[in-house]
């Protein structure tokens, strides 16, 4: 199939290129306890060696989709890991030349970057922002420094603190810390004092995930053998609740399940993901969505180093989205945000109207109260929000 035919086959919102780029950094100082993403801990040489490698991935991708030599716009690039800020500076000099060099960024572009309290300094900052990235999201994860050494987490509340200094006086203008809820032995007052401490540095955004047991964790193997002691499901769903109250009568709108935001701070990258835009996706072990089509890459930081030095895209997995799944995704994914799903953007996007294709689920939610509707968009109540996987989970195999 050729590129037209490819395109001519596709739901018109995927007809387009993305112009959202994600990029893994796999590397870690160590690996906490809950984690599950892929990551290593590596020496400088490894990580050279995976930045050339990235590079020419990047070019690959880049040709594939702009086979006229065009320089794609990118609206949003996120740097994802690991921790991408334990990449030499060098290593990010490289790669932000190349992304200036090879694609359309500008002070417009949404750059950001993670990292974890204490991995940054005056110089590393300082270099960030020169290369052009714009906002900063620090996994501090809870102000309790007994939790911080129970998930495996290297940094102190100090870190947390004196990062978010820096970077404040570096001229970084978007900060978002990372919170969670659901931790070993954690209590509401925990959670309390981290939304509070969280708060008191006047942040735009602020995100907040409960804690999820993933298979092949360190947290797997010790809940297996009894050793890992988690919050009740009611305690952990009071403090869900709180966490929802105190950040918005701090003034952060929650517009997403886990995220919350002043107006103006939400976090455009990850509207892409919600919104069900497509996205480049790039790194061992990273995601992407183009033209219809999901890719993974390989995890192995030697297979994809190989794959890329003969000249081939690292892919491990390519499936097609069928309509009926696309149509799925927009929904499930929409769902989480405030916003809901718009009927308008819905039949534009998938050339069907919302209630044709799901009718039949969204009626008997409404009549339940589960779901809110008006002519514009389908949401669901936020005091349901604890009970959004049940909800989302109607929609697979209905359209």
């Amino acid at each position: 199939m050729n590129s037209q035919d490819e395109l001519s086959s596709v739901a018109p919102l995927h007809r387009l290129a993305p112009k959202s780029l994600y990029i893994h950094i796999p590397f870690c100082e160590s690996k906490c306890f809950y984690c599950d993403f892929n990551s290593y801990v590596a020496n400088d040489e490894v990580k050279r060696d995976y930045t050339n490698s990235l590079l020419k991935e990047l070019t690959l991708i880049r040709e594939a989709y702009f086979p006229n030599g065009d320089r794609p716009r990118l609206d949003t690039i996120f740097f994802g890991g690991g921790t991408p800020t334990v990449l030499p500076l060098l290593q990010w000099e490289k790669i932000a030349a190349f992304l200036h060099d090879q694609f359309s960024v500008d002070q417009k572009t949404e750059w950001t970057v993670e990292a974890n309290p204490g991995s940054v300094n005056d110089s590393v900052l300082g270099e960030l922002k020169q290369f052009g990235v714009n906002r900063l999201s620090f996994g501090a994860q809870t102000f309790n420094e007994i939790l911080l050494l129970a998930i495996g987490r290297l940094h102190s509340v100090r870190d947390i603190e004196k990062s978010v200094e820096l970077a404040m006086q570096a001229g970084f203008g978007r900060i978002s810390l990372d919170l969670m809820f659901g931790l070993p032995d954690q209590t509401l007052t925990d959670v309390r004092e981290s939304v509070r401490r969280a708060v008191g540095f006047g942040l735009g955004h602020i995100s907040v995930y409960g804690l999820k047991v993933e298979d092949g964790t360190p947290f797997a193997k010790w809940q297996q053998s009894g050793h890992l002691h988690l919050p009740e499901e009611d305690a952990e769903a009071a403090m869900y609740e709180e966490v929802r109250q105190l950040l918005q009568e701090a003034g952060l709108m929650q517009y997403e399940i886990s995220n919350f935001a002043r107006a103006g701070e939400e976090a455009r990258h990850n509207l892409t993901y919600w919104h069900n835009e497509p996205y480049f996706a790039a790194g061992a072990g990273a995601h992407g969505y183009v033209h219809s089509r999901r890719y993974e890459n390989v995890k192995s930081l030697l297979r994809y180093q190989q794959m890329l030095d003969g000249g081939e895209r690292p892919l491990e997995a390519l499936s097609a989205v069928t309509a009926k799944e696309a149509m799925e995704d927009s929904v499930i994914l929409g769902l989480r945000l405030r916003e809901g799903v718009n009927k308008s953007a819905f039949l534009a996007h998938h050339g069907v109207a919302l209630d044709e294709a799901f009718g039949d689920v969204i009626l008997p939610l409404i009549e339940r109260g589960l779901l809110q509707e008006d002519e514009d968009r389908i949401v669901i109540p936020s005091r349901y929000y604890s009970l959004a996987n049940e909800i989302m989970v109607r929609f697979l195999g209905n359209s």
